[in-house]
């Protein structure tokens, strides 16, 4: 017989797998900001703006400097005037695309 696999031993604990991920993705912006980012593989911010509807500037600067931060989204300034700066994924974000898609699939269907 198998054992199940909990999703987390201790929810509240450090070590628990979900709960890094959510603290990394979880909240209202950084995914969609990671839809965009993957979508077009190399973003400006004033894209980025745009293309996250209802995003505040200040929420949007805050989200993309955790997730580049949290190693998620590589940042990338050029010495121009004006100043020009462009977001990728690194690989440990395009590595969690796959599940982000299982994730819309399961809404699709259930919700």
């Amino acid at each position: 017989m198998t054992t199940k696999e909990p999703l987390c031993e201790n929810i509240a604990g450090e070590a628990c797998g979900l709960k890094k991920v959510l603290n990394i993705v979880g909240g209202k912006w950084k995914i969609m900001i990671l839809c965009v980012i993957d979508k077009d593989e190399i973003v400006r911010y004033g894209d980025l703006r745009r293309s996250v509807f209802g995003i505040t500037n200040t929420m949007l600067a805050h989200s993309l400097k955790e997730l580049e931060d949290d190693g998620m989204v590589h940042r990338k300034q050029y010495d121009e005037m004006p100043v020009r700066v462009e977001y990728s994924l690194t690989e440990k974000a395009k590595s969690l695309i796959p599940i982000l898609l299982e994730l819309k699939h399961w809404g699709e269907v259930n919700l």
